[in-house]
């Protein structure tokens, strides 16, 4: 069996103990840091396979630590933070965060989100869909790399998987719970609203690189979203 590797970054010696201790009981091969700029060297030097990041760090703080490595690579990122306000949860999956739990928590909880990240980054790509396209959209499953009319998208794993889902299934209506279930999982310990979340910020990326045409991906009222290769309105 493979040992995961897993950064755990917060300058709390008794969070660092505790998340140290359960995580090795799990078997996990756990690194630890306690502000940014060992993180960054860390993260640099044995590439783990899930970095778990507290937001209030010293002399680099998680966003800008978060900011940085997104910039270097899709390692998995989950947030650690002691702020309930929903900006500092947006502004982090924004930067790339796979996931957030928010202190106090839950070792369980966290454990969960830690597995379920973990099985959704390492899922393995069939070789007769490395590149799957919808109109202007290009993903290349080989690469890890996604471009929009020609621009390249910089996306977190978990944007890049929900992407890829909606690829797989163009012109489908997919409910918010059939995407909780083939993008998170189904042990996952979050809710729809996950994916409302989720699927507004790659819309907005994907937004970006087409400011004069519609988005593809439609919100369907009562039933879901559906990714659709064409503007639907065109030509009438």
């Amino acid at each position: 069996m493979t040992t995961h590797s897993i950064l755990i970054v917060d300058d709390e010696p008794s969070i660092l103990d505790l998340l140290t201790y359960n995580l090795e009981k799990e078997h996990f091969h756990v690194l630890a840091a306690s502000n940014g700029a060992q993180a960054l060297q860390l993260a640099a030097e044995h590439r783990p396979n899930l970095i778990i990041l507290d937001l209030m760090l010293p002399e680099i703080d998680g966003l800008e630590v978060c900011r940085r490595l997104r910039k270097e690579g899709n390692i998995p990122i989950i947030m650690l933070t002691a702020r309930d306000e929903e900006i500092d949860r947006v502004v982090g999956l924004e930067l790339g965060a796979d996931d957030y739990v928010v202190k106090p928590f839950s070792v369980r909880e966290l454990l969960a989100r830690v597995r379920t990240v973990l099985r959704r980054s390492s899922i393995p790509k069939p070789d007769h869909t490395d590149i799957l396209t919808a109109g202007p959209i290009l993903l290349n499953n080989t690469r890890h790399e996604v471009s929009c009319a020609g621009f390249p998208l910089e996306l977190s794993a978990l944007e890049f998987n929900l992407l890829e889902t909606f690829l797989r299934h163009p012109g489908q209506a997919l409910t918010r719970e059939q995407l909780l279930s083939q993008v998170w999982g189904y042990d996952y310990p979050g809710n729809t609203r996950t994916v409302d979340s989720s699927v507004k910020r790659l819309r907005a990326k994907l937004q970006q690189a087409l400011p004069d045409a519609h988005n593809p991906i439609q919100t369907l009222r009562g039933v879901g979203y559906r990714l659709v290769a064409s503007d639907p309105d065109a030509g009438r």
